[in-house]
C-alpha cells in the first residue's frame, strides 16, 4: 500500500480511513482508487468494524482527480476510459453498501468526484470552511459514475441544477439539500463526527448493520401484503436472537447491555 492513503482501527471498532494527498488537495489516481477499494473490501469483512470514518489531511477534503490522472485519461481510448471508469464505480459500489454505518468528515473543499465520496456515505458531517462543487461539466465532461449516489443523496430537482451549473456551494447548503447530516464549528469536527460515532457503538452491532441494509432495501418499496410479511419476519426473527434477546432484557432489567463499554454506563 502506498502513502496515499492511512487506515486504522481503534479500540471500539471504527476504521478511520484517510486520503493523505494534502500537497494536492488529496486528488485520486486510479492507485488511490483501488487501495480505497481493496480497504473497503477488507474492513468490510471484518466483523469487528462496527463503523467507518473517512476523512482527509489538509485543507480541502478532495479536488477530485489527480491532474496527472486527467492528463493521462485524456490519451485513453473509449475502452481504455471505459475500464478505468469501471474502478471508481466499483470503488464507489462498495463504499456506499459497506456493511457498517459510514460517516465522511468534510474539513474543506469537496469537488467532483469527492462529492460522490460523501454521497456514498450514511452521514456526513462538514466545518463551516467547507464547499462542494459538481465540476465536471466547466471542463466539458460529466458526473456520470458519481451521479446515481449523488442523485440519491439531493434529489433529481437539486441535481438537475447543480450538474448543469458546476456552481460552488456552501456546507449549509449542502445540509439544505441533503448533501451533508451535520455542519458545524471547524474547531468542533472532530467532536461532531465522535458524537455520532458514539451514538452508532452505543447500539446493538448486529442491529446496526441490519439496520444500515433495511434503510437500503425498503427504499421506494410497495406497501403491500408481501411487504408487510417480509418486514414481520424479520423484526420476528431479530426479536429471539442473541443480540436481540440481550437488549430486551438489558433494557427491562434496567442496565446496560453487554455490548456497551463501562465507560459508556
Amino acid at each position: 500500500m502506498s502513502d496515499k492513503m492511512l487506515c486504522e482501527i481503534d479500540s471500539e471498532g471504527v476504521a478511520t480511513v484517510t486520503l493523505n494527498r494534502p500537497e494536492i488537495h488529496n486528488a485520486f489516481d486510479d492507485e488511490l482508487i483501488r487501495e480505497l477499494g481493496e480497504t473497503f473490501d477488507r474492513l468490510g469483512q471484518d466483523p469487528e468494524v462496527r463503523a467507518l470514518v473517512l476523512a482527509s489531511e489538509g485543507k480541502s477534503f478532495s479536488a477530485g482527480a489527480d491532474l496527472n490522472w486527467m492528463k493521462r485519461m485524456a490519451n485513453y481510448s473509449e475502452e481504455e476510459n471505459r475500464r478505468d471508469a469501471a474502478a471508481l464505480a466499483a470503488m464507489l459500489h462498495k463504499l456506499d453498501t459497506f456493511p457498517a454505518p459510514t460517516i465522511a468528515r468534510v474539513q474543506g473543499a469537496a469537488f467532483g468526484g469527492a462529492v460522490g465520496l460523501v454521497s456514498c456515505c450514511d452521514m456526513a458531517v462538514a466545518s463551516e470552511r467547507a464547499s462542494f462543487c459538481l465540476s465536471e461539466v466547466k471542463i466539458g465532461l460529466l458526473p456520470a459514475t458519481i451521479s446515481p449516489y449523488v442523485i440519491n443523496a439531493i434529489g433529481a430537482r437539486h441535481a438537475r441544477r447543480y450538474f448543469v451549473t458546476a456552481e460552488r456551494f456552501s456546507a449549509e447548503r449542502a445540509q439544505q439539500i441533503g448533501l451533508v447530516s451535520e455542519v458545524c464549528a471547524e474547531g468542533d469536527l472532530d467532536l461532531t463526527v465522535q458524537q455520532l460515532v458514539n451514538a452508532i457503538t452505543d447500539n446493538g452491532p448486529r442491529a446496526v448493520a441490519m439496520a444500515k441494509q433495511l434503510a437500503m432495501s425498503m427504499s421506494n418499496r410497495v406497501i403491500n401484503e408481501e411487504l408487510q410479511g417480509q418486514t414481520s419476519a424479520l423484526i420476528a426473527a431479530v426479536r429471539v436472537s442473541p443480540e436481540g434477546q440481550e437488549g430486551l432484557s438489558a433494557f427491562l432489567e434496567k442496565r446496560a447491555p453487554q455490548w456497551m463499554n463501562s465507560s459508556d454506563e
